[in-house]
């Protein structure tokens, strides 16, 4: 890359941090995910340590699997309560349970109480855990109005995700030094009080949803995300990798801990220093990720960061060093930071708004039953094999299906692109602009290709309206009452009038060259357009400054200014 191509991609990650900051909803929601995922890995730490006291390396696998199988049928269950209204508040009274559940944790241990209390609050504090991802995943949309802004805000998240993954292990490692497990708990859960704190009071404009007609029980809704999975080709290869990585994830709780007491001989707080390797790499990881914003290779990175996930572990197997496993720990913080880039940004792409957090939630649940599965898998390989077979086995799995997905994934990056290109040509237009997102996307996905030949008329004064029109390519005129009255070329779209006020067509558009355009039916159109507040002011402005500019009778001697669109 060259000297140019250099500070491009700088100033595009400048841009990228800069667009986080100055947004100040999309900072709170931000801030919020930093305290909250700080808590999680604290009270991971925290809760491994107590587990391994308790059992060893077969209680860390049970407690990974007590805790993750509620999850898993809770999640998906739960996350339809994110599309029905303001997702902020799902996320402040999720991280109000986690807070209470973990402050719970700390008062237990403090009291030399029982574990299996300890692991009944775990498995508490994870079900809320798991509705907390999906719901901010899908607040993230509606605070952004380009995908490159939706994927600069994933991977700021990605990077403060990377931070809690440094923080809260370190954390962690050095209260266990200085007090005891109770105070990692009680920190945790002053993190999670602090997360819900951050979102009170969060002022967003919602994107317009459809309205149903009866509302359904959570179960039933909850299957209208499995369905959205299962119809999109891309969405389950995402959620595919996704739970392979989830697999090594939980195994790597375990190992964690096995590799850091049995193997290399550093004692508890050198479990806290091998997560604390994965955090640093995770942060270094996420600011190189910075600089992938907008490449349009998300697909292919996100495959790296699968194959990451796993290869780090291999090498550890095979060279169990002290500084060698810190260092190699670390690519997996990397893997990780792409893969939130990456893996959020591709599913917010393809997954309709009004189901994404039930997408997220089938995500999470499938995270949550993998990371229990990993958990179980390690500890019985590390039982009846031994530690380093276990890392050398369970690390080949992400690389190898990294390898034979990479393909389908670059096929995926090429659909995103071309949804992009819609969605430029969409904001060229005024009364789009104010949409969200989420909104420019559901028109983007509607639009249908026309071609006309020059000379030829699009529609005619007087004809019934059912479609909106955007030109790709070539001019048209436009023709009122037998006259020209103004000519249209790339990036401008006509045919609103008629149908914002359910009237027949006010004049005739004719090709004067060949014509590539994209067309929206009325019934998509008019649900986005007049939905959201902003939007349905501007194209209401529009029209009547139209009306005005053409009224008939009011005829000049020259054509008048084009404006941006006609109908």
């Amino acid at each position: 890359m060259g000297e140019g191509g250099r500070r491009s991609r700088l100033r595009d990650a400048a841009a990228a941090f800069a667009s986080n900051v100055q947004n100040p909803d999309l900072r709170r929601a931000q801030l919020s995910f930093l305290g909250a995922w700080t808590a999680e890995w604290a009270f991971t730490v925290a809760l491994g340590i107590v587990a391994y006291r308790d059992g060893g390396a077969a209680a860390l696998g049970l407690v990974g699997l007590l805790r993750m199988v509620p999850s898993a049928i809770f999640a998906p269950l739960l996350s339809p309560i994110a599309d029905r209204g303001r997702r902020e508040r799902v996320l402040i009274l999720v991280s109000v349970v986690r807070g209470i559940a973990t402050a719970a944790a700390a008062a237990v241990v403090a009291l030399a109480g029982p574990p299996a209390v300890v692991y009944a609050l775990a498995v508490l504090s994870t079900i809320a855990a798991t509705l907390y991802r999906p719901a901010h995943s899908a607040l993230l949309p509606s605070l952004c109005r380009t995908g490159y802004e939706l994927a600069s805000a994933n991977m700021v998240r990605g990077l403060l995700d990377s931070a809690a993954t440094l923080v809260g292990p370190l954390l962690a490692a050095v209260l266990l030094q200085i007090a005891g497990v109770d105070v990692v708990f009680a920190v945790a859960a002053a993190a999670s009080f602090g997360a819900a704190a951050l979102l009170v009071g969060l002022r967003y404009e919602a994107p317009p949803r459809p309205a149903a007609p009866a509302r359904r029980n959570l179960a039933a809704e909850a299957l209208d995300g499995l369905r959205a999975v299962g119809r999109s080709p891309g969405l389950l290869l995402v959620l595919g990798l996704a739970s392979a990585q989830a697999l090594t994830r939980g195994a790597l709780t375990v190992l964690s801990v096995v590799v850091a007491i049995e193997l290399l001989g550093t004692g508890e707080p050198g479990v806290g220093a091998l997560m604390t390797a994965v955090g640093v790499g995770a942060v270094l990881g996420s600011l190189a990720a910075s600089l992938l914003v907008g490449t349009g290779r998300l697909g292919a990175w996100f495959a790296v960061g699968v194959g990451l996930w796993g290869l780090p572990l291999t090498l550890v197997g095979l060279a169990p060093q002290g500084s060698t496993a810190l260092g190699l720990l670390a690519f997996i913080g990397v893997g990780n930071a792409l893969i939130d880039v990456a893996g959020f940004t591709l599913i917010g792409r393809m997954a309709p708004d009004d189901v994404l957090a039930r997408v997220f939630g089938v995500l999470e649940s499938l995270v949550a039953v993998f990371i229990g599965i990993g958990a179980v898998v390690a500890s019985t390989m590390v039982e009846l094999f031994g530690v380093q077979t276990a890392l050398i086995a369970i690390g080949l799995v992400c690389p190898v299906l990294a390898v034979l997905t990479w393909h389908p994934l670059r096929r995926l990056d090429r659909s995103v692109g071309e949804l992009d290109d819609d969605v430029r040509l969409l904001r060229g237009v005024a009364m789009f602009r104010p949409l969200p997102l989420p909104s420019v996307e559901q028109l983007a996905r509607g639009l249908d290709p026309v071609t006309v030949a020059r000379g030829d008329a699009v529609f005619r004064q007087g004809d019934l309206g059912d479609r909106y029109y955007l030109i790709e390519s070539g001019r048209a005129e436009v023709v009122g009452d037998g006259r020209v009255v103004a000519t249209l070329g790339e990036g401008e779209g006509f045919g609103e009038i008629a149908l914002l006020r359910r009237t027949r067509r006010t004049a005739t558009v004719t090709a004067a060259t060949e014509l590539r355009m994209r067309a929206l039916a009325s019934d998509r159109f008019l649900p986005v357009v007049l939905g959201y507040t902003p939007s349905a002011q501007q194209a209401e402005s529009e029209v009547d400054d139209l009306l005005e500019r053409y009224e008939p009778g009011e005829h000049s001697d020259e054509p008048p200014a084009t404006p941006d669109s006609r109908g």
